[in-house]
């Protein structure tokens, strides 16, 4: 009797720890599983996010700004979504003539000495010379793409090729 009751608590044990390994190792891979779920889901909303965003950014085109150029003399771009309001604070058009300054000079095809950059209110207003329509819109995406700029008027004028 008393080995039947040994054998008993033995298989009672070996059930008990066997079902004890078998929560552990579900509970790891479902866990596991879920982890790889949530990075795939976490990298479909970012990698949609990002193409989002590329459908909506502003594009400058050049053949329009040609255009633009011959017709009226004047660029104007606003950007279709505004992130928020100009920054409200008395250095605000300061900082982003800086701002687009600086993204100017870091470009070698441009003289930041031939474009005049002012600022008022979140406009930014272009002027000067350069030495195509392509540096015109580049002069224009470069603005757009500066933070608290809500609206860019260029009167750049293309060099007369010589």
């Amino acid at each position: 009797m008393v080995t039947m009751e040994h054998s008993m608590i033995k298989f009672l044990l070996g059930i008990i720890v066997g079902a004890a390994l078998g929560a552990w190792g579900y509970a790891y891979f479902e866990n596991q599983q879920n982890r790889s779920n949530l990075d795939k889901t976490r990298q479909s909303v970012s990698s949609g996010a990002s193409r989002m965003k590329e459908a909506i950014q502003e594009r400058v085109d050049t053949q329009e700004i040609k255009k633009e150029i011959e017709r009226t003399g004047t660029v104007v771009r606003e950007k279709a979504k505004k992130a928020g309001s100009a920054i409200a604070d008395a250095t605000a058009d300061a900082r982003i003539t800086t701002a687009v300054k600086s993204k100017l000079a870091t470009e070698s095809a441009l003289s930041v000495f031939s474009i005049h950059v002012e600022t008022t209110d979140g406009l930014v207003t272009l002027s000067g010379t350069v030495d195509s329509h392509d540096q015109v819109a580049r002069v224009v995406q470069l603005a757009l793409d500066t933070d608290g700029v809500v609206k860019v008027i260029s009167t750049l004028q293309v060099k007369a090729a010589k």
